[in-house]
Order: C-alpha cells, then structure tokens, then sequence
C-alpha cells in the first residue's frame, strides 16, 4: 500500500479499485515498481495506479513493467486506459509508452478527492485519460468469444485467468 500511496494519495480512493483489480510488482534485487489494472468492459481494461520508489526514477522500472502488463493483457483485452493528472511529465511518460490522449473527466481530482492533491507544485483538477490499443481489429468469434483479427488469438471471458499478485522479475 505504501507504494501505491505515491501514484494516488488518498487510500480511500485506492481501496475502491484495488480489491477488483490485478496487482503487479517488479521485483529487481527488492521492490522497484507496483500497479493494479482493472476490467472496465469485456474488452477495455484500465491502469488505476503506477508507481515506482522516487529513488528508482529514470531508472525504467515504470516502462518495464508496463511492458509486461501490455504482454499479459495483450488478447485479453483490445484496449488499456489510464487516468492522470494534466502534468507534463505524467503525459510524457505515458505518451512515450504508447498511449494517446482519449478524453478529459473535469473537475475530477476536485469532485472526488477530500483534499486538494498538488503535482510538481500543480494543483490537479481534471483526470486526462490516454489509450493504448493491446491488440487491434476484434472481431465476433463465438456467442462469448472474440478473435483478433491481427494475430488471430481468440478469447472471451471463460478464458480470462485471474492471477492475483502477480509478479514479474526483471
């Protein structure tokens, strides 16, 4: 939870995504990087929370392990959102990891945070979301199931493994 603090201050707000989500760890000589992604729709899954010890920054502890979530989740579902706040260097790390800009929630962080949350000195107030495609061109298979078009994995939710703290070591 500690490391989750980081990336989402507020526990409250953690705890409400945390319990349905997938939690991830890097793990090189000690805990580098976590992050928990969650399923939002049959084929949209979501990046609530990443974060990397301040010490590890620069360090591509981050980009590695959203690599490996990209492979996981890669079939399983056609796209991956992420939410963050309007921070130049927040969208740049996800930007050079292969998201681009979806939409824009206002007044987010001011709705539903109880405090006002500060960013390199930047109050935060609306969630900016950016979208990556996992795996292109999905197409109905079969009642429940999809196949991709791109490189013909088929799945659908009875396929779906849940692994709970899973983890990845470098």
């Amino acid at each position: 939870l500690e490391l989750l603090l980081l990336a989402d201050e507020q526990e409250s707000m953690i705890d409400k995504y945390l319990e349905r989500g997938e939690l991830f760890a890097l793990y090189d000589d000690g805990l580098k990087s976590v992050c928990v992604v969650t399923e939002e729709s049959d084929d949209v899954c979501e990046l609530k929370n990443i974060a990397t010890y301040e010490q590890w920054h620069g360090k591509c502890y981050g980009s590695a392990l959203l690599n490996y979530i990209f492979s996981y989740y890669n079939g399983k579902y056609a796209t991956m959102l992420v939410g963050t706040g309007d921070i130049p260097q927040s969208l740049r790390f996800y930007e050079k990891n292969g998201f681009q800009f979806s939409h824009r929630v206002n007044n987010f962080f001011t709705d539903n945070y109880d405090h006002l949350i500060f960013e390199d000195g930047v109050q935060l107030v609306d969630m900016i979301y950016l979208s990556k495609t996992l795996c292109h061109q999905w197409k109905e298979f079969h009642r429940c199931q999809k196949k991709c078009a791109l490189c013909g994995k088929i799945t659908g939710k009875h396929d779906f493994e849940t692994i709970e703290g899973s983890y990845y070591d470098r």
